[in-house]
């Protein structure tokens, strides 16, 4: 199998692309990124040497630059999105261009080609506030609150369509928040490690009690895998964490791994239309794909506060060049 993988540079993308590589010896990946601020080639650094590995630097918004890598591929995981939500609310365009235009010129190719497979990597926040008590299943509506999160249910009707109107061999996977090595220190995890690092104030917006469910991103990419191997065509799949946490204790377990104070944690101004509570259903992946979580959080935030310790240079370097260095999610 020949995989075109979107965004493969970035964070999730790029674990995805070790993932295979490391674990399937007859795939090859071809990696589709544009390079722009969160895509960093040194997160894909310890493949480059292999066979089965290439890399294009291109935008998937160009159809030409889309066709032309796309050929010789049978299938297409697509990473690539801009996805933070503070910057999508200050400068909505670029979500949109890239996270709709773009999915609708690599559906186009797809479509044009042939394709086995398209495996739309779209998200949780799809599914807007959900109730407290209940777990959003793949039958639940979409209700997003973002631009980002508009852009990404956008994005999933486009495939719907597509599967729909054309029978294009597609699947959506609705992921939970992912954490991990690599992930650029902008979202809430590698801020709060970064800042309690350095001994600054780590951010919690509002009251700090929006609830989020995680899933270590080794995890992930293994259901995402699965999916592309085995899912049904046409169907979405919900791709969760084992347990809903509230953002001040996620902090509050963060600073007790790192032996940071608590005083660190600084309550600032909310974000606007914030959605209060993500809590998905993952037991259709479990019963049709035998996957489940196999990272407890404890455990995977461990390893993600190690890694970014053992790699301060990587973390220095993506630090001196964000514009937004410690600002969450």
């Amino acid at each position: 199998m020949k995989i075109l993988v979107t965004g493969g540079a970035g964070f999730m993308g790029s674990a995805f692309v070790r993932f295979v590589l490391g674990s399937r010896a007859g795939h090859g990946i071809v990696n589709f990124d544009k390079l722009t601020y969160a895509g960093n080639l040194a997160n894909v650094s310890s493949v480059t040497g292999d066979r089965n590995y290439s890399f294009v630097r291109a935008d998937i918004c160009n159809g030409e630059q889309v066709l032309a890598a796309m050929r010789g591929c049978d299938s297409v995981v697509h990473f690539a999105a801009e996805s933070h939500v503070d910057r999508s609310i200050a400068e909505p365009a670029p979500a949109i261009k890239t996270n709709v235009e773009g999915t609708l010129t690599l559906l186009e190719a797809a479509r044009s080609l042939g394709l086995r497979r398209f495996v739309h990597i779209s998200t949780d926040e799809v599914y807007g506030d959900v109730a407290p008590g209940v777990l959003a299943d793949e039958s639940a509506p979409v209700k997003p609150s973002s631009p980002y999160s508009a852009s990404k249910a956008s994005g999933d009707f486009l495939v719907q369509s597509y599967i729909r109107t054309y029978r294009l061999p597609a699947i959506i996977v609705r992921p939970s928040n992912n954490y991990g090595p690599f992930q650029f220190p902008e979202k809430f995890i590698p801020v709060t490690i970064v800042n309690a690092r350095d001994s600054k104030l780590v951010p919690i917006y509002g009251d700090g009690r929006q609830e989020r469910t995680w899933v270590y991103v080794e995890d992930a990419c293994r259901g995402i895998l699965a999916l592309l191997e085995r899912g049904r065509d046409g169907e979405i799949y919900n791709l969760g964490g084992s347990a809903v946490e509230k953002n001040l204790s996620l902090a509050r377990r963060i600073l007790g791994i790192m032996n940071k104070p608590e005083q660190l944690l600084t309550h600032v101004a909310d974000r606007p239309g914030h959605d209060r509570r993500y809590a998905m259903n993952s037991a259709k992946m479990e019963r049709e794909l035998g996957w489940k979580p196999a990272t407890p959080l404890d455990e995977g935030l461990r390893r993600t506060v190690e890694w970014y310790a053992a790699n301060s240079h990587w973390l220095d370097e993506i630090c001196s060049r964000t514009r937004n260095p410690g600002k969450q999610e």
